[in-house]
């Protein structure tokens, strides 16, 4: 009898079905048959791990889907690749990489997008396009969380930093609240809440400040940093950490009166490029958000922003290692994969 081919999310189970079959012996005193027993085995493993090739059989063209959306979305906007990057950690920091943020509000519900935090991301658009080009390719397989994982590698790789191989198979969760995104980490925060605000994601220091440069492809609002550049204190106008050649730059960026709602900064100069820049910047005192800013004032931190400012493959090696930490705190355990990104099912 020939061997039948596995699912790609199963082949990497096929040798331990083989053992189980062949050495279990019946649990009488379970009352439990040995094959019940293997399901249960198979179904707890296939959940907690994910896998490159989880797609590789049920949905191969996937990755070639996405990534195709994403270049053309870019080629139109081109701040498509910060947002994303920004979606996929806004995501992943609340309840885990589950796709929460891709939730509507409903009539009893106010959700994740329309959390404070959550406002100014945009981008949305594109995971739908994704994911309508996926149902259409392999129905009720990919999940909304997986597209945005990949597409964020996909942003990162165009703009010129690394390429890692993501992991899949995240399923998408069924809560989104905005009162959540409390917990992201604010641009006014200092060191020690931001080590503290990451460790909870079993996060490390240095997660943190790897993490930090992915706003390389970054913009802000004025609102997110014009405390910095008036009236700081009652001994100094500006924010001392803050080159002052830089910070009067910002104020003719973000006046008072501002009528303009679109105005703001990039966060690094070479804002269209994923590089070492922002943390260059850093140490020339020009953090547009005063978090970034703090990164260099700390001892526990100041040392990695100087090394990757010196050398940016040891960024790309260490970001890709963190992203990949960061997409994999786990989301709901009972989860789903949704036909609308935007509901659940």
């Amino acid at each position: 009898m020939g061997k039948r081919s596995l699912p790609g999310q199963w082949s990497q189970f096929h040798n331990f079905t083989i053992i189980l079959i062949y050495q279990m012996a019946p649990l009488p005193a379970l009352n439990i048959s040995p094959i019940i027993f293997l399901i249960l085995a198979i179904f707890s493993i296939s959940k907690a791990e994910l896998h490159p090739h989880y797609y590789s059989q049920t949905c191969p063209q996937l990755e070639k889907i996405i990534s195709e959306t994403v270049l053309n979305a870019s080629k139109h906007d081109p701040k498509v690749p910060a947002r994303i990057l920004r979606m996929f950690f806004h995501d992943c920091f609340i309840r885990g990489c589950d796709a929460s943020i891709l939730l509507d509000s409903t009539a009893t519900n106010q959700a994740e997008k329309d959390g404070p935090p959550n406002i100014s991301v945009r981008s949305f658009y594109m995971i739908d396009e994704a994911k309508a080009k996926l149902e259409l390719t392999c129905p009720n397989t990919v999940s909304c969380a997986d597209i945005i994982a990949i597409s964020a590698r996909d942003v990162v790789a165009m703009s010129g930093g690394p390429y890692w191989n993501v992991l899949k198979g995240r399923k998408d969760g069924r809560v989104s609240k905005a009162s959540d995104t409390i917990n992201l980490p604010a641009p006014t925060s200092n060191v020690s809440q931001l080590i503290k605000s990451f460790a909870k994601r079993g996060l490390t220091v240095k997660d943190m400040v790897t993490l930090s440069g992915g706003h390389t492809l970054g913009f802000s609002h004025c609102s997110s940093f014009e405390a910095r550049l008036r009236n700081f204190s009652s001994l100094h106008e500006i924010d001392p950490s803050m080159d002052t050649e830089f910070a009067l730059d910002l104020r003719k960026k973000c006046p008072k009166p501002n009528h303009n709602r679109s105005a703001g900064q990039f966060l690094d100069s070479t804002a269209s490029v994923f590089d070492n820049d922002y943390y260059k910047q850093l140490l020339a005192r020009k953090g547009v958000f005063s978090s970034d800013q703090s990164l260099v004032g700390d001892y526990r931190t100041r040392w990695i922003v100087e090394a990757f400012a010196k050398d940016q493959s040891l960024f790309f090696k260490e970001f890709t290692t963190s992203m990949l930490k960061l997409g994999n705190i786990k989301g709901s355990e009972n989860g789903e994969v949704r036909l609308n990104c935007r509901i659940s099912n």
